[in-house]
């Protein structure tokens, strides 16, 4: 959708709310609504939405972890599996201890 396309008047969206929200659900569209012609809001598909705080989720998790590498906090692969190997015969034990 081109974005000149997108831009409606808050006076627009008043009179037909109810067809531009069901334009937005069908469609997945975004608008830009405007007040005395600034851009004011932004109304959008609850799925779209969603799916853009995910995005926005998933880059601050790789933003957070360049930070870690740069910093060298990091554990190197063989490391992660030994950790882990560790703790499953660490609870396997423990379960064994269990039902003796």
């Amino acid at each position: 959708m081109k974005l000149s396309e997108s831009v409606k008047s808050i006076s627009y969206f008043k009179a037909n709310a109810a067809n531009l929200i069901n334009e937005i659900n069908k469609h997945q569209k975004t608008f830009i609504i405007t007040q005395n012609g600034e851009a004011k809001v932004v109304v959008q598909d609850i799925k779209m939405y969603e799916k853009m705080q995910e995005t926005m989720a998933m880059l601050k998790l790789l933003a957070l972890s360049g930070k870690s590498l740069q910093k060298g906090n990091y554990r190197t692969l063989d490391k992660t599996f030994k950790d882990v190997r560790k703790r499953i015969n660490e609870f396997k034990r423990g379960q064994s201890e269990i039902q003796s």
